[in-house]
């Protein structure tokens, strides 16, 4: 029988301060960003804002290649 191991799951979605953290900036300027809509799309549940790790990473990309 497997054991389910709740530990692994990843999850889907990031909290801004979980999102900042993987990017590297800090939680501040990513509330400027999300602010000013420069930053990535969020998702919101009532007050909660979360991230999408899959729109995070396009976000990231977009970024890329505007700098190109």
């Amino acid at each position: 029988m497997q054991q389910k191991n709740e530990h692994n799951i990843q999850p889907l979605l990031l909290t801004v301060p979980q999102a900042a953290r993987s990017l590297g900036i800090s939680r501040a300027k990513l509330y400027v960003l999300l602010a000013q809509q420069q930053g990535p799309p969020v998702i919101r549940f009532g007050r909660s804002v979360r991230i999408s790790i899959d729109s995070l990473q396009k976000w990231i990309k977009e970024q890329e290649n505007a700098s190109l």
